[in-house]
Parts: structure tokens; sequence; C-alpha cells
């Protein structure tokens, strides 16, 4: 990193003269001594700032020689009350893609999708970069952002019409695996209630813990379920199923009666288990929509392998095997359990369940990425040509018939593909690379705090 900065220069050569000087005259310890003073907190805060603009302005530089895609991401009110908005980016340079934080700022007053564009309006302005080289924005689900009239979408759009809009996949993805039948969600919440009677209690949460650690358990407390946290609730029925005997101990030792006979059921527990490997499966697919390096493509593969899983899990419940549901599995060693699970209303619960997922990820996800364009950038030596616009068939007839370029796409990421050939067949690796250059999902501020 090149940083031209006199003042900072000029700091580090007065410190090393005095260390030279306190050699010669006072000897090596002291040189030893003086070297291990810091430097002043105002010296470290302009060094600080002089790498973190270093930083901006070379990204900026390399944003304005590169079409781009842009993220706004995360507003939140930290405990100053100061909201913040941070902007992702993500652009080509030197052959690669790369994601990186543009600008983060506060907004002083209101939050809104005009706030929102004025922000980033007078980074644009400020640095020069144009609104036309935006190929995309990502949002998430707020009314204030999807707007028709004064949303922030609609706002960009006024800058470019052309730009591509996606909304949030890791959004979609838990407003899709948040509607649960009545019965589910009625041991969902006593889930919660139980969790809730042993955390909201020091001497309780206490008591449990020495329980736990009486009986050799491997956890000694519980997690709470916050709405807010995408991964919280497969974190909580986990951990629960995995204390669930110590938990029923513990509400019979409190003489919590009703939590104790409530859980304690056969049925509940059933239904308990499913929850908790379908809340599992639910995170896992969470974490695989989180990451710097993926793109729509990946997700998109990942949301419809998640979605035909779920109808191979229905025909595998509908046929009495769990194998694909280790904690419902593992309950049905015992004779009780394996008896609710034989009733036919119990298996059709579960299985209407999975077709309700199924259906909901079909709503929030529709196949809009199984079109021609999609195949174009997954697989250009057999795509049908004649659906091609007819800009774009010429080159992707020389595209299938360059043997180079097919070995090439079979031994190189698709997206270093199209990065590579893009000097060499611009019209059709600029389409494709529109689709590798989106955000698919609010990761970048959110992956950290979406885990507890």
């Amino acid at each position: 990193m090149k940083l031209d900065k006199s003042h900072t220069i000029g700091e580090t050569r007065v410190k090393s003269y005095l260390l030279k000087a306190a050699d010669i005259v006072l000897g090596p310890e002291t040189k030893q001594k003086f070297s291990q003073i810091p430097l002043s907190d105002n010296t470290i805060k302009r060094r600080i700032d002089d790498m973190a603009e270093d930083i901006k302005n070379q990204v900026v530089e390399a944003v304005k020689e590169s079409c781009f895609f842009l993220q706004y991401s995360w507003m939140s009110t930290d405990v100053a009350q100061c909201c913040q908005l941070l902007v992702f980016v993500r652009y080509i340079q030197n052959e690669t893609i790369k994601d990186e934080l543009l600008f983060s700022t506060e907004l002083t007053t209101t939050s809104k999708a005009i706030d929102i564009m004025t922000a980033i309006s007078e980074f644009f302005d400020k640095h020069e970069l144009s609104w036309k080289k935006l190929i995309g924005v990502c949002t998430d689900g707020a009314p204030a952002m999807l707007g028709s009239r004064s949303g922030f979408v609609q706002l960009v759009k006024e800058k470019n019409p052309n730009v591509i809009t996606i909304h949030c996949f890791i959004h979609r993805q838990a407003l899709a695996a948040k509607t649960l039948p009545n019965e589910l969600y009625d041991v969902l919440k006593l889930c919660i209630k139980i969790v809730n009677y042993i955390k909201k209690s020091a001497l309780n949460t206490r008591l449990f813990a020495a329980l736990c650690e009486d009986l050799g358990t491997e956890h000694k407390t519980l997690l709470f379920h916050t709405e807010v946290r995408w991964l919280s609730k497969g974190n909580m029925l986990t951990r629960l199923f995995e204390l669930r005997d110590e938990v029923i101990q513990f509400l019979d030792i409190q003489k919590q009666t009703e939590l104790f006979v409530e859980f304690k059921t056969p049925w509940v527990q059933v239904i308990f288990a499913y929850l908790s490997d379908i809340f599992d499966s639910l995170n896992t697919l969470n974490l695989k929509l989180q990451g710097g390096d993926s793109n729509i493509i990946h997700h998109r593969d990942a949301i419809t392998a998640y979605t035909e899983k779920l109808q191979l899990w229905k025909r595998k419940i509908l046929a009495s095997n769990y194998s694909f549901f280790p904690k419902l599995l593992a309950i049905t060693e015992e004779a009780c359990f394996k008896e609710i699970l034989d009733v036919i209303d119990t298996k059709n619960q579960i299985s209407n369940h999975l077709q309700h997922l199924t259906d909901e990820f079909k709503r929030y996800f529709p196949d809009s990425c199984n079109n021609i364009m999609y195949r174009l950038a997954t697989d250009p030596f057999h795509v049908d040509i004649d659906m091609l616009p007819d800009t774009l068939q010429e080159q992707a007839l020389e595209i299938k018939n360059d043997s180079a370029a097919q070995y090439d796409f079979e031994k190189m990421d698709k997206a270093l593909f199209w990065i590579k050939y893009l000097k060499v067949y611009p019209s059709t690796a600029e389409q494709a690379l529109k689709l590798f250059l989106l955000f698919q999902a609010l990761i970048c501020a959110k992956k950290h705090f979406q885990q507890l």
C-alpha cells in the first residue's frame, strides 16, 4: 500500500533519529526501552485514516474501470443511536470478481429510500462514479426499498433504467420457512416457552447448569430464540433436543407440572424431533446462501436442490423411512414414539408441512434463472442458438465451435472463463457476466450477525 503522507513519514523519521540518539548517548538498553513507547493516539488515528482513505481510493479507481453491482446493506441503529448505512460493491479487477465495502455513512435523520439515495448519489458525485456502469442493486424486503414510485429501486432506475434489481435470497428463504401449520407451531411455541422459563431467571439458569453438570452433559445452557436472527430457531431447537431429558427432569423438579406433562407427551416429542431436523436443514441451506465468493447461479442451484430434497423427504416419510431425519429416527427406537409415527395423521401432518415448504419456496423463488441467458452462462456449448437474442447468436456460434474455449470452460471457474473471453466475445461475455456480478443476498454485513 502506498501512502504519500508527509506528516506520517516525518513522525517516523523523528522517532528513528531519537532512537539513534538514545543508542549513542544512553546505550542500547535505553534505546530498547524507548522503542517500546507507542505512538500517540493522534498519530495512530491519522495513520488509520490515511490507510482507510487509500483503500477507498483504490476501490473507487477500480470501480470506475468496470461495470459494477451495488448492495446497500443492513441499516442498523447502534448503541449510540446512530443509523449506519453500509454500501458494498462487486466489480471486475485483474480478471477476478471482487467484493468490497464501497463506503459507510451515518443517516442523521430518517432511513427512508430518499435518504439512502441521497447518500449514495453524493458519494457517486464526489468520486465521479457513473450510474451508466451500474448494472444492478440488491435490496431487502422493506417497502421503502421496493416502492413503485418513491422506493429505492425506482429512484435508481430513474438514474439508469437498465438496472437489474435482486431481492435478497436469504431474506426470501427466511420468509419461505416462516409459516408453520397450527399443530406444529403450537409445539414450537411450547419449546420457546420452556426455554424462556429456564433462561429468564438467573436462578433457574444456574440450577439447570448445575443439573447438567451433575449429569455430565456436553452443554449446560439452552439457547434463546430470536426472530431477527435467521439461524437462532434451528440452533435453539437443536440444543433443546440435546438436553431434552435434562429439561424434562428439571421441569419435574421445579414442579412445573403443566409444562412437564405437555412436553413429555409422545406426540409432542415426535413433532419436536421433526422440527429440530427440518430447521437444522434450513440452517444448512441458509449458510450455503452466505459467502462473498458465491453468485446467483450457485444460490439458485442450492434452492432448487433443497426443494427437490423436500419432495424426497415427503415420499420417505409416507413410506415410514426416517433416515433423512436423524433426530426423528433416534426417538423411533422407543416403542411409544414409534406408535405415534405409525399413526397416519402424524405422517400426514409432517408430509403436508414438507409440501407446504415446497410450495413456499417455489412462490418466493420462481424459476427466473431457468431462461436462455442462464443456460448460456452455465453451458454455452449446448445452448439453443435460435433461442438467443439476434445480437448474440453469431458470437454464441463462434464460442460453440471454439475448441480452445471449450477446453478452458471445462478447466476454469465459469466466472473466470467469461472474464478471460470478455475481449474475444464481448457481447456474449458481458451478458453472461451480469449473472456472476449480481449480489444475490445481503451477506457482506449480515453474515457475522446472523450466526447466533
